[in-house]
Formats: structure tokens, C-alpha cells, sequence
């Protein structure tokens, strides 16, 4: 067997055999996956124990999961992955016509509702693709 990554072809019963004995080697060793690779133990300290690895984005909720009310912008803008059509609309404007508690992800899809640009054909997939 090879060590390719994308190598299609199963291992044979001998094989298998072999790195289950191999696994079973290294645990009865006390070995464990980190300590196994050439990393030294005071890094995997520093990686474990990094106060920044367990840090969510700064408003907490993504924004376009926000409601209009708690996005600070003053402009908010979505635009079209597959045509690149971008449409902009200032807050104020969007609470006015959509309330204060509508969703930006629900507004920017209604702003991008009439269709795209890019047709396929197919009513299904006739829709834009937002970006916000």
C-alpha cells in the first residue's frame, strides 16, 4: 500500500494488521498523537494554552445574522457573487422600510429579490448568490 493520500486501493487483512499493531504499540508506550511528531512538548503547550484560540469574532453574532437595529454601519451593502451586482442602502433607510428588528441577511436578500443578471436557464437557480 502506498502512502498516497488519494490512494483508492484498500489495505490487505496483513496490512491492516500491521498499523493496528503499530496504534496498539504506541498507546501501551504512553505515546500519544502530539507527542509522536517531531514537535517539541513545549509547543503544543503554548498552542493548547494560546488565549486566543477559544476567541469568537468581535460582535459575537455574524453580521449578517444581526438585526438592523444592532449593526453599527451606517451603510450596509450585499452584493452578487455570480453577476457582481452590489446594492447599498444607509440603515436608517432599511429600518424605516424594514423595521428595526429584520434580519440584514433577510433585507439584503429581498434588495437582490428581482433576479440576477447571470440567467442559467433554470427557475431554480435564477437567483442571485449573496455576499454581505
Amino acid at each position: 500500500m502506498t502512502n498516497h493520500s488519494a490512494s483508492w486501493r484498500m489495505p490487505t487483512p496483513k496490512q491492516m494488521d500491521r498499523m493496528e499493531a503499530e496504534a496498539v504499540r504506541k498507546r501501551a508506550s504512553g505515546m500519544t498523537g502530539a507527542e509522536s511528531t517531531d514537535m517539541p512538548p513545549e509547543y503544543w503547550d503554548a498552542v493548547l494554552n494560546d488565549p486566543g484560540a477559544d476567541a469568537r469574532p468581535a460582535g459575537g453574532v455574524p453580521l449578517q445574522q444581526r438585526r438592523l437595529s444592532e449593526i453599527p454601519r451606517h451603510v450596509l451593502r450585499v452584493s452578487c457573487r455570480r453577476c457582481d451586482r452590489v446594492v447599498e442602502i444607509q440603515t436608517a433607510d432599511a429600518i424605516r422600510l424594514h423595521g428595526p428588528h429584520a434580519v440584514w441577511k433577510d433585507v439584503g436578500m429581498r434588495l437582490l429579490d428581482d433576479g440576477c443578471r447571470q440567467r442559467t436557464g433554470s427557475r431554480e437557480d435564477d437567483g442571485c448568490w449573496p455576499s454581505f
